[in-house]
């Protein structure tokens, strides 16, 4: 078992954008890297089997919250951890579940000791502390495990956000202190991630960051943003966050975001990205493509027999038509949500592995520029 590595390869001259590579147990993810999302051990309507061959990932999230509640930690120690369970044998990151503590903030109350909800599925309630926390992800397995965290949201007042970070600062000295007591479960390593908080006010997220990196974690992750604030404040403050977190390690934007965020942000230094963004938008008919966003449903589609897109390194998306796809989802036919889904996953790993290859280059930034008014363009 050896703890997470990274090895930075490549530095973009004419930005902040970095390629890299993580050493995990469980294999290598080449940075900067898209992770698709498993929240309940399974990244909905694509099989593990289409994830490493059409999509590509080289790791998967699964979430605390949502596993925790169902199939429940009895079943998933029973089975060997999330990897066994779900038959997925590279790296697992799990989210804490404090985003969805946060997005529950009608039936939670906070505390010092940790966040009391109620399960959204039978109306049980549980308390969540930085331990209880930690001992779930123990069981679960993630290869990396995010501390717990309060995550504020986008429009917080300034006395809001401090009290906000001054407590995940708190519950991430817990977290680490637990972290530090247990052993890795399954002959693994496992790395905890803290996560920088303090809304948009500058000075506090610049004291997160410094809070953060003392800890001398393997990896930092960036967290509450993209939760309501506007785009530009976003860019502004994951740029003063990378440039105050460590360069000899990784750093995450959590749930981050349109293909266009993601370039602009690795532009910026962010080395590691998740969002439902592709797999929710696929289920519903938007697709993610070379040239522009296409809404399937509409009937432009229906007799263009094109591949839905031959610029991606796919065979689902260079193999089936356009028209057919529309058909699929007219018909409700779950194969129409399992290609849209599988495309545009495969375009957002196909996205990544693009800018790494133009910051080894050294041309990242014209094309950067150039794709991203190329993917906003509505076809």
């Amino acid at each position: 078992m050896a703890a997470l590595q990274f090895q930075l390869q490549h530095t973009d001259k004419n930005s902040k954008a970095r390629t890299g590579k993580i050493t995990t147990d469980h294999g290598n993810i080449l940075t900067p890297i898209f992770m698709p999302v498993g929240t309940v051990g399974s990244v909905k309507a694509v099989t593990q089997q289409q994830l490493e061959l059409d999509v590509k990932a080289q790791i998967i999230l699964g979430n605390t919250y949502h596993l925790f509640l169902r199939p429940a930690m009895e079943v998933m120690e029973a089975a060997g951890g999330l990897h066994k369970f779900m038959g997925w044998n590279k790296p697992i990151l799990t989210d804490s579940g404090g985003y969805q503590v946060f997005s529950l903030s009608g039936t939670r109350k906070l505390s010092e000791e940790g966040a009391l909800f109620q399960n959204h599925l039978n109306g049980s309630k549980h308390l969540f502390t930085p331990e209880v926390v930690m001992d779930i992800q123990r069981i679960i397995g993630g290869d990396i495990i995010m501390a717990f965290d309060e995550c504020p949201p986008g429009g917080s007042e300034y006395d809001y956000a401090k009290t906000s970070m001054e407590l995940t600062h708190r519950w991430l000295d817990r977290c680490i202190k637990r972290f530090n007591e247990t052993e890795d479960k399954y002959g693994y390593s496992q790395n905890l991630f803290p996560i920088v908080q303090g809304g948009v006010h500058h000075d506090l997220r610049k004291l997160s960051c410094e809070y953060i990196s003392s800890k001398n974690a393997t990896g930092n992750a960036i967290g509450g943003l993209s939760v309501g604030e506007p785009t530009e404040k976003m860019y502004e403050i994951s740029e003063l966050c990378c440039d105050n977190l460590p360069t000899d390690k990784p750093r995450y934007l959590m749930g981050v975001g349109t293909p266009w965020n993601i370039v602009e942000n690795i532009a910026l230094g962010v080395d590691m990205f998740d969002c439902v963004m592709p797999t929710r938008n696929g289920r519903n008919a938007m697709l993610f493509t070379s040239n522009g966003v296409i809404n399937i449903d509409n009937k432009k589609w229906e007799k263009d027999f094109s591949p839905i897109d031959d610029g991606i390194d796919c065979e689902v998306s260079n193999h089936y038509s356009k028209a057919y796809l529309r058909h699929l989802i007219k018909s409700k036919e779950i194969l129409g949500l399992q290609i849209a889904s599988i495309h545009n996953l495969a375009f957002y790993l196909d996205i990544v592995t693009k800018a790494r290859e133009h910051i080894a280059a050294g041309d990242f930034v014209g094309w950067k520029n150039e794709m991203v008014v190329k993917w906003q363009e509505r076809l």
